[in-house]
């Protein structure tokens, strides 16, 4: 995200569809190239990619190096900071959105479900995998990638019941998606798995079985990710990147 200095990307018209995108504090601050990446660039800077393929103009809030949805702070019992980070994105969002006219799109499915549960019933708040599902799919043309992929639907996703579209975007993707059997929770909790790695460790016992043939991950949750990379012998990373690798642009004749 160092490299979004911008606050607005002009789409490829001047009557382009217009779409906040909010990078979260976790992508921004732990997605840049990792080990088992081949690409160099990090998710806020591959979702920027992706949005202005789709042919959107994309505005990033103001200040969003200081802006945070306020749940790592609500999960510790830090409800007055967690209030006050809360606030300050509600107003930016709003500012940005133009109270709620824009759809927001956010790079975390655990930060978007928090924003969903706290903030201004009038912003039209997206994950990543739900946004590139409903408003993505027919701008792009897809070619399917010679690869063997695992999927992780995320407790957040799952609560907001994007599994199947998790799917069907993964599917366009690449010649076989495998779902893991016995896999829910990844055990990551948060910021858990840093400190008690035997949770993820057990929650993910059979997930190197589960993946089968796969040699490559995908999720929507970059912390999950670092877990399940740990546990399975694959690199997991952000669908943004299967899907930006696997579509180009349609031009409409």
């Amino acid at each position: 995200s160092r490299k979004i200095v911008r606050n607005i990307f002009p789409g490829h018209s001047a009557d382009a569809p217009v779409v906040v995108y909010f990078p979260s504090c976790i992508t921004r601050s732990m997605s840049g190239p990792s080990f088992g990446y081949a690409e160099k660039e990090d998710i806020p800077s591959k979702m920027l990619s992706l949005l202005r393929k789709g042919g959107y103009t994309v505005i990033i809030p103001e200040g969003k190096d200081k802006l945070c949805c306020g749940m790592a702070f609500s999960s510790k019992g830090f409800r007055k900071q967690a209030r006050q980070k809360e606030s300050e994105l509600n107003g930016a969002l709003l500012r940005a959105s133009r109270n709620g006219e824009l759809p927001i799109v956010c790079d975390m499915s655990p930060c978007l479900l928090h924003m969903r549960e706290t903030l201004d019933s009038r912003l039209r708040l997206y994950d990543q995998v739900e946004f590139i599902h409903d408003f993505l799919l027919d701008k792009l043309t897809f070619e399917k990638q010679p690869v063997s992929i695992a999927i992780h639907t995320t407790c957040s996703s799952t609560k907001m019941h994007l599994e199947e579209k998790l799917y069907t975007v993964a599917a366009l993707c690449a010649d076989k998606v495998i779902v893991p059997e016995n896999v829910s929770c990844c055990g990551w909790a948060g910021d858990r798995g840093f400190f008690y790695p035997e949770l993820n460790r057990s929650a993910l016992a059979s997930l190197k079985h589960g993946i089968g043939d796969a040699t490559e991950g995908y999720s929507n949750s970059r912390t999950c990710e670092i877990g399940l990379s740990i546990n399975s012998g694959v690199t997991y990373k952000s669908l943004v990147y299967l899907v930006d690798r696997a579509s180009e642009r349609k031009f409409l004749s």
